[in-house]
């Protein structure tokens, strides 16, 4: 169930510098300077930022100067540090919700979001938000600790973002990926597989969607799914999931409800059908594609690598099955109470 979360992207995808130049006119001007690697030699790694991945968040469209907007037409040459804008500034209803969470006091916004690539959670894999938990959260203490009450403890961690415990959010979703094996690993070591690596596995480069989405109509069959699936072994590749939360809180806490194993894994025939494939691309994010409903559930050929147990449960089955287990009964009980109540009769006998 990983998931490896992932996770994906909606949205518009633009180019790098010339991306970022056409969402606002103004930001040419600043990543001629700030896009190119050589001004960390002049000023340091923090006056350094990726154009391309900037160019695929969404303060790239609101552009530099509405956060940084002291600065001047001599800048830099005019000797004064450009104001920051302080991010309660634009998303103060977040501030307040973070404000009430166990996490508040313990850090601040810019040590889990970088302004210049952060990302909304559908255009993210789940790794990649597992990755910021563990700059504080030592991840083999965090399995030790949870492995005092929940069975394979590293499996439910390394296949689950910990937001999707330990947040309020609703609305859960299954995010699938491409992983690749890693080289000279184990044979069950797989990562997520780069945009790079998966364009080298299209005959003329292009849409790595198009790897699974054969026919391009934007959603992915089952059929879809059974054919990448039969030949995906040979080229070290599978399908992973994670279940992610669809729109994301920030109320870090501690859920009684997540003790609980029925919260994922007694959903049902109706529950946790909704599914995604989550693509990267060249900027870093994530675009995700719908899959064919209950296809997770088709754990033969759909996705045979990924299983949650308690997802295919099935209420008329269980009828059906309790009524077989109470007919095969009938016969022994039937014949142990006749047995009983004519005792004295084969006594006589």
């Amino acid at each position: 169930m990983k998931v490896c979360t992932v996770i994906l992207a909606v949205g518009m995808v633009i180019g790098a510098v010339t991306g970022a130049a056409a969402a606002d006119p103004g930001n040419g001007r600043c990543l001629g300077c700030h896009g190119k690697s050589d001004i960390v030699r002049r000023g340091g790694e923090r006056l350094h930022l990726d154009a391309a991945r900037y160019s695929a968040t969404s303060h790239a469209y609101i552009g530099c100067v509405t956060c940084h907007d002291s600065v001047t037409p001599r800048h830099p040459d005019d000797g004064t540090r450009p104001s920051k804008a302080r991010c309660r500034e634009c998303h103060a209803p977040v501030q307040a919700e973070y404000a009430g969470s166990d996490h508040a006091g313990n850090a601040t916004c810019n040590d889990c979001h970088n302004p210049h690539e952060v990302r909304p959670m559908v255009a993210v894999s789940g790794d990649e938000v597992n990755a910021k938990c563990a700059r504080c959260h030592d991840m083999r203490k965090t399995v030790k600790s949870h492995d005092k009450w929940l069975p394979q403890a590293d499996l439910h961690i390394e296949a689950l973002p910990c937001i999707t415990c330990h947040t309020g959010s609703k609305n859960y979703v299954i995010t699938m990926v491409i992983e690749q094996r890693m080289k000279g690993a184990p044979h069950n070591d797989f990562r997520p597989a780069t945009y790079d690596e998966l364009t080298r596995l299209l005959p003329q480069g292009g849409d790595v969607s198009r790897l699974i989405d054969t026919d391009g109509d934007g959603t992915v069959s089952l059929r879809e799914l059974r054919a990448f699936n039969h030949g995906a072994h040979r080229k070290g590749l599978r399908l992973w999931g994670m279940m992610t939360p669809e729109v994301v809180t920030h109320t870090y806490q501690i859920l009684d409800n997540r003790w609980d194993c029925s919260f994922c894994h007694a959903s049902g025939p109706r529950a946790m059908q909704t599914s995604y494939l989550a693509f990267p691309d060249r900027t870093g994010r994530y675009t995700r594609v719908a899959v064919e409903k209950g296809a997770i559930l088709d754990i033969l050929y759909g996705t045979p690598d990924f299983y949650m147990l308690g997802t295919t449960r099935s209420t008329t089955l269980n009828i059906i099955g309790g009524l077989i287990v109470a007919a095969g009964l009938m016969m022994p009980v039937g014949h142990g109470t006749f047995r009983f109540l004519t005792r004295k009769n084969r006594k006589g006998d």
